[in-house]
């Protein structure tokens, strides 16, 4: 399977688990995909009343200057921690 085959299969993986994960784990999720799908962080960074949005701007912004190859890595590397412990 290529990097980008085991991205595009854990995608669907995590989509599947039976339990949502935490929102840590979302967050580095978020973060992992759009570097690995746009690159670095781009745009400014969303305003204290947007909690959410500030989040998932900081856990990308988290990843600069991670390779696309980097990114993808890392992300099928925690899907199949999540997929492991939803296992358990």
């Amino acid at each position: 399977m290529t990097l980008q085959e085991q991205f595009d299969d854990a995608q669907g993986r995590v989509k599947k688990l039976s339990k949502t994960p935490s929102n840590d784990a979302l967050l580095e999720l978020y973060g992992l995909y759009k570097q690995a799908t746009s690159g670095d962080v781009q745009g400014k960074r969303p305003g204290m009343f947007d909690l959410k949005g500030r989040a998932k701007f900081d856990a990308w912004t988290s990843r600069k200057g991670m390779t696309r190859d980097q990114a993808m890595e890392s992300y099928v590397k925690v899907v199949d921690r999540l997929v492991a412990a939803d296992r358990a």
